[in-house]
């Protein structure tokens, strides 16, 4: 038996088996179909996003907000902080060169105003443990003179 041609207008013609198929050929065929395979033998589209590691700029803005909190010297943690939100905005864009220059400003005020902060409250520690008890020495003789003993 000979088909009818098919319907691109080819002109090979296909010859039917002399044999008709079993019923369970028809079954398998119709789960295949209800399994949801694809019919179509065109290929599976796919849309593949790379992420690019250099995206990821640290915009120090913890370590600024503890600067701003404890150790605002000149107002270098404030500066510090005001960097680092600057920083997020221009990760956020996309503009990773941008973040990278308010990160490494914002990383530098935070290393000196820590610096600065630490050894200012030494400083200030060292002076009240050197100034004061010479006062408190002075205060009391001048108490103790001023009463009679």
């Amino acid at each position: 038996m000979l088909r009818s041609p098919p319907q691109d207008t080819s002109t090979s013609f296909t010859w039917d088996p002399p044999y008709s198929p079993k019923p369970e050929m028809f079954r398998e065929q119709h789960e295949v179909t209800n399994l949801g395979y694809l019919q179509n033998p065109e290929p599976v589209r796919s849309t593949v996003v790379q992420v690019q590691a250099d995206t990821v700029v640290p915009d120090h803005i913890v370590w600024s907000l503890f600067n701003t909190l404890f150790f605002n010297y000149c107002c270098l943690g404030f500066v510090a902080f005001a960097y680092s939100v600057k920083s997020r905005d221009r990760k956020m864009v996309g503009d990773v060169i941008g973040a990278q220059t308010h990160a490494s400003t914002a990383k530098c005020l935070n290393i000196v105003a820590l610096v600065l902060g630490i050894l200012l409250t030494i400083g200030l520690i060292v002076l009240m443990a050197f100034m004061f008890p010479p006062y408190f020495y002075t205060v009391q003789q001048g108490m103790l003179n001023s009463t009679g003993f």
